[in-house]
């Protein structure tokens, strides 16, 4: 169906009825994208944002204007293939751009992100204040940097580093950045978006060589996530300080001992925050044992710590490493301190949460969540994502643990597991009677956090999205048709293509 102004204002009309009907799916919709904070009166302007949002357009007046200047489809398509571009779904872009070849012509942000060398050229030449001026919410290096179409144009690499130098001749810094949410201060990098995000060797390179700050606080924390090492050692060869970062943690969080080799070869200390800064729901700020812990950590990671000054000592939120240890049931990380007596003797939650570990029956038997140490806060949600540990997730259940409580991001157990691709363990979340309307922090909700974690996640390979969103879908929750046409998955897209093909009731 050809799209229309008057069809989106029809669209958010009926919106705004259900909403006050008190609609479900209505209310998840607003959830999802909130046009105000919670609890003040909404206007019809508020259900035309939504409208918008939906259709990939920052707010409605953004749309119109795009409708306005080169028709409604057209600024449909320009925006899904934004979207593609920076998410990296290049099966979608070359369906854009097969089907209408010239529709990056006039938007030199997409000419860069699809490294057309000419177009730059041309545009550059013509008007140098081009080369830094803000395309959008980010300047020109930044959309060069972000675009993952290296990995479906690799014989474009040159025309790529041409835009690059072409950018930089003309201005353009190196070390440019955007903020990631509105009103914050922290910045992501172009060393970051051609590292981290876009995995983008070749370009990584060639702005650490042009003087790209190693140290941006996010490049090397995601480098370990790659699944090669390439980015973590240009990285730490270009001066990359791991002291103080997280990249130890994270790269313990995949069991890879090289990274951590690599890292602590380069500076990073085993136990490098004291407990003034280990406050609140950081998943990440952690003693090192106490990590390797909770992750399964093997022998040869737990000695590798030791080794670098891991204290077996250590308390993290009311939590030692050995009753830390015990409550994971990690058996490397128990032996180690027992091996130097370390040990220390259990609380009585402890050893109901350590019986549970081992696999011990705990029918009866009742822990009051208050009474825990805030080390055990997010207990459930650190664990299901970890091979065979869903039995004791149902024992800690039975114990009383909550099941259906956000964390610092939002994020819920069931959320966690859409996320991670695990269907059995969603599927117990489900028969819980978990929220599934829930809006997590990052406004994701179940179905839109379990695509995410198809395209995004390091271990989303092995790990099966169409079974998750079977479950979910079969439960009822919402299909919003923006997120069939956006995914870059071609076996999923076909899933729910399918699916609101058969059910088109509940595809919003």
């Amino acid at each position: 169906m050809t799209l229309s102004i008057d069809n989106l204002r029809r669209a958010a009309k009926q919106l705004h009825r259900a909403f006050e009907a008190g609609d479900k799916l209505a209310r998840e919709r607003l959830k999802q994208h909130p046009p105000r904070p919670a609890g003040e009166l909404l206007k019809r302007a508020d259900f035309l944002h939504v409208v918008a949002q939906e259709n990939n357009f920052a707010s409605w007046p953004q749309l119109k204007h795009a409708a306005e200047t080169m028709g409604l489809d057209r600024a449909a398509k320009v925006q899904r293939l934004k979207v593609a571009l920076f998410h990296g779904r290049n099966s979608l872009v070359e369906a854009l751009l097969q089907g209408t070849p010239d529709l990056a012509a006039g938007h030199l942000g997409l000419q860069i992100a699809l490294y057309d060398l000419a177009a730059v050229r041309r545009a550059v030449l013509a008007d140098a204040t081009l080369a830094t001026k803000a395309l959008g919410p980010r300047r020109p290096i930044l959309h060069l940097a972000f675009s993952r179409w290296i990995h479906a144009r690799p014989d474009l690499a040159p025309d790529m580093i041409g835009i690059a130098q072409l950018l930089v001749d003309h201005g353009a810094d190196v070390n440019d950045g955007f903020a990631q949410n509105a009103g914050s201060d922290h910045r992501l990098s172009a060393l970051y978006g051609a590292i981290g995000h876009a995995d983008n060797m070749v370009l990584g390179r060639w702005l650490l060589d042009h003087g790209a700050d190693p140290n941006d606080g996010e490049s090397l924390y995601h480098a370990t996530e790659l699944g090669h090492h390439q980015g973590l050692a240009m990285l730490l060869e270009a001066g990359a300080d791991p002291k103080g970062t997280n990249a130890l943690l994270r790269a313990m969080d995949f069991q890879d001992h090289a990274a951590v080799e690599m890292l602590l070869a380069h500076g990073a200390r085993a136990d490098d925050f004291n407990d003034a800064e280990v406050g609140g729901e950081s998943p990440w700020v952690v003693p090192a044992l106490h990590q390797a812990a909770r992750r399964g950590c093997d022998t040869q990671m737990v000695q590798l710590l030791l080794q670098a000054g891991a204290d077996p000592a250590r308390v993290y939120q009311g939590a030692s490493a050995y009753g830390y240890a015990c409550v994971h049931g990690n058996q490397p990380v128990i032996r180690a301190i027992e091996a130097r007596r370390a040990e220390v003797p259990l609380s009585h939650e402890e050893s109901l949460l350590a019986k549970a570990a081992k696999g011990e029956d705990v029918i009866g038997s009742f822990i009051d969540p208050n009474r825990l140490p805030p080390a055990y806060t997010n207990l459930i949600r650190e664990i299901l994502h970890l091979p065979g540990r869903l039995d004791y997730v149902k024992r800690l259940v039975v114990l009383g643990l909550p099941f259906d409580t956000a964390d610092g991001q939002g994020l819920t157990p069931i959320q966690l597991a859409g996320w991670e691709g695990l269907p059995e363990v969603l599927n117990y979340f489900l028969s819980l009677g978990c929220d599934l309307s829930h809006v997590n922090g990052y406004g994701g909700t179940l179905l839109s956090t379990i695509l995410h974690g198809s395209e995004n996640n390091p271990e989303r390979a092995g790990r099966d999205y169409i079974a998750c969103l079977e479950r979910v879908l079969h439960h009822g929750v919402a299909l919003p048709k923006h997120a069939i046409t956006m995914i870059g998955r071609e076996d999923l897209r076909a899933f729910l293509e399918d699916w609101a093909e058969a059910r088109p009731g509940q595809v919003v």
